[in-house]
């Protein structure tokens, strides 16, 4: 192949959606974050709203976040009634991050897609992580949110991924064995 995929997991607040931005610019290839849901909407035919609800998360019960999918990359036909299924949703993003990954060079962020692309050898997946305390100063110009609230989401959002990455991956989010670079 001649062209590679650079996958960036991060924590939130952390500047990895910063850093893949720049990435992509310096070395001329796309990035591809929110942008994903877009494409799996109009590879499914469904409303790219119901992709943007379930973006990286999960329902609230606990047998559904406990329970595990892993990825496995079987689409539901659209005549089963669970077609619009956050599994699903997460099967036509999955589908689409590997297209792309198989026609160019890219960036894409999150979405799961070092754990979608780890069988291929284009792949360098990089994780980004910041102290609680640094993600609070990114984000502070970003968001009129007090910094005790800030906090408060910065935890909440990085337990949603976390258990999102877990739920479709089988694997913890955060652990280093999963990534070529962590930063």
């Amino acid at each position: 192949m001649d062209h590679y995929v650079i996958t960036i997991a991060r924590g939130y607040g952390s500047g990895g959606r910063t850093m893949g931005k720049m990435l992509a610019k310096e070395l001329g290839i796309h990035y591809y974050d929110r942008e994903l849901l877009r494409l799996a909407s109009d590879e499914s035919g469904i409303n790219e709203e119901l992709f943007a609800k379930a973006d990286e998360q999960l329902k609230k019960s606990l047998l559904f976040r406990i329970a595990r999918k892993e990825y496995k990359g079987e689409l539901i036909p659209p005549d089963r009634e669970d077609f619009v299924s956050n599994d699903n949703l997460f099967n036509y993003q999955a589908k689409v991050i590997k297209q792309l990954a198989m026609q160019e060079s890219c960036v894409i962020v999150g979405r799961c897609a070092d754990y979608i692309l780890r069988d291929m050898d284009n792949v360098v997946k990089i994780f980004v992580h910041a102290s609680l305390k640094d993600c609070v100063e990114r984000l502070k110009s970003m968001s009129s949110l007090p910094e005790k609230e800030l906090e408060k989401k910065i935890i909440t959002t990085d337990k949603r991924r976390a258990a999102y990455y877990k739920y479709y991956t089988g694997q913890d989010w955060k652990n280093a064995q999963n990534y070529d670079l962590c930063f």
